[in-house]
């Protein structure tokens, strides 16, 4: 009985051993399931030639869809900002602080005239660097017509043939442009000491012949400004000859270009009496009931007649008389 028992035994072991191998084996056996993936992959495949054929219909289209032009945009009329200018030891400071100004005025061009009888390296590399559209240009003033030393500022009118030359270059540019556009822009006159609020830019941007608003600080007051009743000029705010056929700042008017063409005697006079040079320019042009108020009807000041202070030099004088200065090689 102990020898069957022994036998069974084994042999069960045997078998299960066996069962165990064979199954083991098995596992890396590849399963044949291709009557199982045969759906599938014809799925896939039916899917990839709809989408093949999708791709190429939309290749198609395109091929033969006609362009679409963008919508014009209308062009903006060109501001032309005359800026007459002279060496001194802010000159490079105010030049700088103006033309970044006028990086942020879209469609301007920036007419820099020298009063100098050449053109110095200073502006010429300054005008190269600002990134604006502009031209160079060079005129210098008449020697009895220099403030000299001490002079007061208000004594002889500056920039007068610095101004005058910047409208004869763009009278002659102008003409030499082809096309109907050559005439479309603004005519503004910045002096480099000034500070400009860039609406001012935007309000000018729509002169039909002269526009006209607020300057502070300048003349002694707060500011002056054309006074307006029912959307006319009718005189003005100003503390000094306010007879004066037009009592305005040179920073607070634009001349549309249109009609600085079609006047080409119409300049500044620098023989012109005390206050009177914006008057010499303007009374060819316009009358005071064409004169376009801007600046919310002339209630906002948007420019200021600003001055830079005169830098005191004793130290470096003192430092220059013992050999001690500072290197002229070096721009300021």
């Amino acid at each position: 009985m102990k020898l069957k028992l022994k036998t069974v035994f084994v042999l069960y072991f045997m078998v299960s051993l066996l069962g165990l191998v064979y199954a083991l084996m098995q596992l890396g056996q590849r399963c044949d399931c291709t009557e199982h993936d045969m759906p599938k992959d014809r799925t896939i495949s039916r899917l990839r030639g709809e989408l093949h054929r999708l791709q190429e219909q939309i290749r198609k289209s395109e091929a033969t869809k006609q362009p679409q032009k963008p919508a014009a945009k209308p062009s903006l009329p060109t501001i032309f900002v005359i800026t007459p200018t002279y060496a001194r030891l802010v000159q490079k400071a105010e030049l700088t602080r103006l033309s970044q100004t006028f990086l942020h005025v879209p469609q301007l061009h920036w007419i820099v005239v020298e009063d100098s009888p050449h053109k110095t390296p200073l502006v010429t590399d300054l005008l190269v660097k600002s990134g604006l559209t502009y031209t160079h240009l060079h005129m210098p003033t008449a020697k009895d017509r220099k403030l000299q030393e001490g002079d007061p500022s208000w004594l002889k009118p500056r920039g007068v043939e610095q101004r005058n030359e910047g409208l004869r270059w763009l009278r002659e540019d102008r003409r030499a442009q082809p096309g109907g556009d050559n005439q479309q822009g603004v005519v503004y006159f910045a002096d480099d000491d000034n500070t400009y609020s860039l609406q001012i830019f935007e309000e000018m941007r729509s002169t039909q012949r002269v526009s006209v608003w607020p300057v502070g600080l300048v003349g002694g007051m707060k500011y002056e400004r054309p006074v307006v009743e029912g959307g006319k000029v009718v005189r003005f705010h100003t503390g000094w000859r306010p007879s004066r056929p037009f009592p305005m700042d040179m920073a607070g008017f634009a001349v549309s270009l249109k009609l600085v063409l079609a006047n080409p005697e119409a300049c500044f006079d620098g023989e012109a009496p005390m206050g009177f040079l914006e008057s010499s320019f303007l009374q060819g042009l316009v009358t005071m009931d064409e004169l376009e108020p801007k600046a919310d009807n002339c209630s906002k000041v948007l420019v200021w007649h600003t001055r830079t202070e005169k830098p005191k030099m004793k130290r470096e004088e003192a430092l220059q008389a013992q050999g001690l200065g500072s290197d002229p090689a070096v721009e300021v």
